[in-house]
């Protein structure tokens, strides 16, 4: 054998297992889109192994790929033993036609990836979004993932609402659980805006995997609360973690506080309450609940809803009654509960016949029990007053925002089929805030997880085995 075919063996060889590598090491993978600053824009991102020096996505109406828009890329670095990189791509597609369903492929000169599609939103505020809502969702027992798909690529919704809580945990296995994960709701994901907020799971390298993978409006998945608006509601994505986890300083829990203040305030402005009558919120950790597990929305004195313990400071209960938040959406616990409206842990029903109709505080609902490896949190056998249903049940949540005046609810049941086991009709025929006095949350004394002195001196750091911090007004975003 002559030497030059040695040679000539060897490179193709090697031109075959490079071109293998090549397309698995520079291939688009994990692609979700959320929406923008707005509606005439699209968040486009996807994840590569290796850096391909560009972000390009191709994309038009009509199933072409005519138009072309570049972006930017971050290197991602777990904090995890093997500090896997891997870097994130995100275009921002601007100027699109509304109520258009748009192709594209994201990619670079290195390889592009199969085609997606997505639908805009129709202009202006007078449309009635459907949205499907959960949290605790897991890249194990996943239960309701694939109906949930099923009923997306048959356009039953406008976007995704994911409650807190992924793929149990992101970061676990060096964040390959985390890539798993949104592989996995990539069908969904790349559809429609599918916009988060985090969760306790999304703790560990200060929140990284969370702030790294996800891109919300005006950079919100940064600082982890945003807000934006869809036909006639005005959401707002709230960080419940940050109240949690005080060894990240009370700086972040005293900035949300006055974003969610200043947010509302604009919001109830007659001009802007006008266009997006609803005002909607969602985050993660629920102010009620009535699972028996001793989570915090157990508690007489929730850091959610009543702030720091006995001085009350920062809560948010008060400034949803203030402004007149219509509804709050949380998960955590493992189970769907509506509750009847309520402030202060007292029922405030519009009347006996009809308590969703002009209600006299804002409506709560649990939606936790999309399905991951922690299985149920069960209810305890006497539920507080202002729990109307409960249900173990897997599952998930559609709404269906009408008109300005009635949002409908409804709860699907995975375990039956998709049979929906509750619904509901909140009617308002004018939004504002609620006319009840704002007293102070009536306090009680009963053992709170964290426990927290004026300002943010962190106490009892026993019980979650870590030492106090140096410095609890620290906030690094890494």
């Amino acid at each position: 054998m002559y030497p030059g075919t040695l040679l000539y063996r060897f490179l193709a060889l090697f031109a075959l297992v490079c071109s293998i590598h090549c397309i698995v090491w520079y291939e688009p993978e994990q692609v979700h889109i959320a929406i923008g600053e707005s509606s005439d824009q699209m968040i486009i991102v996807w994840n590569t192994v290796n850096d391909t020096k560009e972000s390009i996505v191709m994309y038009g109406p009509g199933g072409k790929l005519d138009q072309t828009a570049s972006g930017s890329r971050t290197k991602f670095v777990d904090g995890g033993k093997e500090k896997r990189v891997q870097f994130v791509h995100k275009v921002v597609l601007k100027g699109l036609s509304p109520e258009t369903e748009y192709s594209y492929t994201v990619g670079s000169s290195l390889g592009m990836s199969d085609k997606f599609a997505f639908k805009t939103w129709p202009l202006g505020e007078k449309w009635s979004p459907r949205i499907a809502m959960y949290g605790d969702l897991g890249n194990e027992n996943a239960q309701s993932l694939p109906r949930l798909q099923v009923e997306a690529e048959q356009g039953m919704y406008d976007a995704i609402l994911h409650v807190g809580d992924f793929a149990y945990d992101m970061m676990e296995d060096n964040a390959r659980v985390g890539d798993n994960f949104m592989r996995q709701i990539e069908p969904l994901a790349s559809r429609m805006p599918y916009m988060t907020c985090p969760g306790n799971h999304e703790e560990a390298y200060n929140f990284s995997n969370y702030r790294n993978r996800f891109w919300m409006p005006r950079d919100g998945n940064k600082q982890m609360f945003y807000s934006f608006t869809m036909g006639p509601v005005r959401f707002l994505s709230l960080a419940t973690e940050l109240w949690f986890f005080p060894e990240y300083g009370l700086t972040p829990i005293l900035k949300q506080y006055r974003w969610i203040e200043e947010t509302l305030q604009e919001a109830n402005k007659p001009e802007n309450r006008a266009k997006h009558p609803w005002i909607i919120t969602f985050g993660h950790r629920p102010m009620y609940c009535n699972n028996d597990d001793d989570d915090d929305c157990t508690h007489h004195e929730s850091l959610v809803r009543i702030g720091i313990p006995i001085v009350h400071l920062l809560g948010w209960e008060k400034l949803f009654m203030k402004y007149g938040v219509d509804l709050a959406v949380w998960a955590h616990e493992h189970s769907y509960e509506r509750m009847w409206p309520v402030y202060d842990r007292e029922v405030m029903n519009g009347s006996i016949k009809e308590p969703y109709k002009n209600p006299k505080a804002p409506v709560h609902i649990v939606t936790g029990s999309a399905g991951c490896r922690e299985i149920h949190d069960k209810f305890k056998s006497n539920p507080h007053e202002w729990s109307a249903f409960r249900s173990l049940d897997y599952g998930y949540t559609r709404m269906h925002v009408i008109n300005a005046t009635h949002l409908y609810l409804e709860q699907v049941s995975d375990d039956k089929k998709g049979q929906i086991i509750d619904k509901m009709t909140l009617i308002k025929e004018s939004h504002g805030p609620y006319q009840y006095p704002l007293r102070d949350v009536t306090p009680k004394g009963d053992p709170v997880q964290k426990l927290w002195k004026t300002w943010g001196k962190y106490i009892d750091a026993a019980s979650r085995n870590r030492s106090p911090p140096k410095n609890v007004f620290n906030w690094k975003i890494q």
